[in-house]
């Protein structure tokens, strides 16, 4: 399949920027990762605004000390299965 070409001005300090940072006759992959890098991020965005509201503080009780103490005790209790598997086994 062929690459179709799309002509786009670009201003000279521009184009001097992006080869400076692309290097010699880079400019064009230069320009296409950062179109794919921005085409991504604005999905996201969209794909976060369209998300608003979906997240409900009723629906998660578990959470309501906050995400870092339900991490803490998470821990906490894989600590002591991991301590009561090790005994069952025999080991420290």
């Amino acid at each position: 399949m062929r690459t179709p070409r799309t002509m786009v001005p670009i201003p000279p300090r521009v184009a001097t920027g992006i080869d400076r940072i692309a290097g010699p006759r880079k400019r064009t992959a230069f320009v296409v990762e950062v179109l794919e890098r921005e085409i991504r991020r604005r999905e996201q965005l969209e794909a976060l605004r369209e998300a608003v509201g979906a997240w409900k503080d009723d629906d998660h009780p578990e959470l309501a000390s906050g995400s870092e103490a339900w991490v803490r005790r998470m821990r906490r209790e894989s600590e002591k299965r991991f301590e009561k598997i090790e005994k069952r086994r025999g080991g420290k």
